[in-house]
């Protein structure tokens, strides 16, 4: 349903022209439609930011429900930025501090660009502790994405991730291992989720914890689980809101390292994503990188706008139906006053009723 520009956000524009639903705060105002106010921390890199937004907003805006949707965009100020992300930041974001204020009835936590071994040196970790302390006791749901599911679950279940020793990196497969839960609820029973990650948690790290795992994959692991309310915290391992198009970027990505010198081999294809003419036309590519590359010439152009027709987007239907699943139950549970999680009568420990 509807997305509510209030914010001026280059990425209502852009989801406006794909033919998203957006409508004006003043329209909006109008409207008697109940609001659902939900947050996006974004940690992700310069790069990325305006993409991640895009691609939650998009998720978001697609859920099946008669509700307008304010979206409330900040970030972390111990993340570095550079000029430009700054000037975007400060031009449309919002502060944490006011959102508390405010209040929040469901919140999705991006992934981030990982720096160090150990989770708690990344400069995102002690913003990011603060905003889950705040929102365990204030948001009706929590929704975190890969490595942002990785820092909760050490700092909330003392789980830790191991390393893979390698980047799980493409499409994989999934199965439900638990289709009676509401937020799988309608979806097919095998589906597809992209990974990118050098990092793992497993299913029996997660189950000792009192974790419910939802989905995996036999090749990629774990994709969903749930706290062990059931509900008030929300894991992906994989980036199911990914574009068709986000593994090749991290693809060309990495080509650029190997070409500059920062990586020191030639970086695999992603698995179970591309077409065999489309690794005909990368493989062409290498070659002539190989060539310009011994002979200290420009990098040639990335063939993108020749690929972009030719990828494939297996999971973006199961992903809306994750996300809107999800939101339908905050909908069903969450106060209208924002700053309170639920309505009356409901049990913190058990808010979708599912514990016996």
């Amino acid at each position: 349903m509807p997305l509510v520009d209030h914010s001026g956000l280059p990425a209502f524009q852009a989801l406006e022209r794909e033919g998203q639903d957006i409508l004006t705060a003043d329209y909006a105002a109008h409207q008697e439609i109940r609001e659902l106010h939900i947050g996006l921390l974004n940690m992700m890199p310069d790069g990325a930011l305006a993409a991640t937004e895009r691609q939650f907003f998009r998720l978001v805006g697609n859920a099946n429900l008669i509700a307008q949707f304010h979206m409330h965009v900040f970030t972390l100020d111990g993340l570095p930025r550079g000029t430009e992300a700054r000037v975007h930041i400060d031009t449309y974001y919002e502060k944490f501090s006011d959102l508390k204020e405010q209040g929040l009835d469901a919140l999705i936590l991006t992934g981030a660009s990982p720096v160090h071994p150990n989770l708690e040196d990344e400069p995102f970790w002690s913003g990011l502790m603060e905003v889950v302390e705040w929102a365990d006791q204030h948001v009706t749901s929590v929704l975190c994405s890969c490595l942002a599911s990785h820092a909760i679950m050490q700092h909330l279940y003392g789980i830790r991730r191991r390393p893979l020793g390698f980047k799980r990196w493409g499409v994989y497969t999934h199965a439900l291992t638990d289709p009676t839960h509401p937020l799988v609820s309608n979806l097919n029973t095998h589906f597809d989720v992209p990974h990118s990650r050098f990092n793992q948690v497993d299913r029996e790290q997660l189950e000792a914890k009192g974790l419910r795992v939802l989905a995996e994959s036999a090749e990629a692991g774990v994709h969903l689980a749930v706290s062990p309310d059931l509900f008030r915290f929300v894991f992906f391992q994989g980036h199911p809101e990914y574009d068709g198009i986000s593994l090749l970027k991290e693809f060309r990505r990495e080509i650029d390292s190997w070409y500059h010198g920062r990586r020191s081999d030639y970086p695999p294809f992603p698995q179970n994503y591309l077409r065999p003419q489309v690794k005909a036309i990368l493989t062409e590519y290498r070659l002539r990188l190989e060539q310009a590359r011994s002979h200290q010439t420009d990098i040639p152009e990335f063939p993108e706008k020749l690929l972009r027709p030719l990828l494939p987007n297996t999971w973006r239907d199961t992903a809306k139906s994750v996300v809107s699943n999800w939101i339908g139950n905050v909908y069903q549970l969450t106060n209208n006053e924002r700053h309170l999680p639920y309505m009356e009568g409901i049990d913190r420990n058990d808010p979708l009723g599912l514990r016996w």
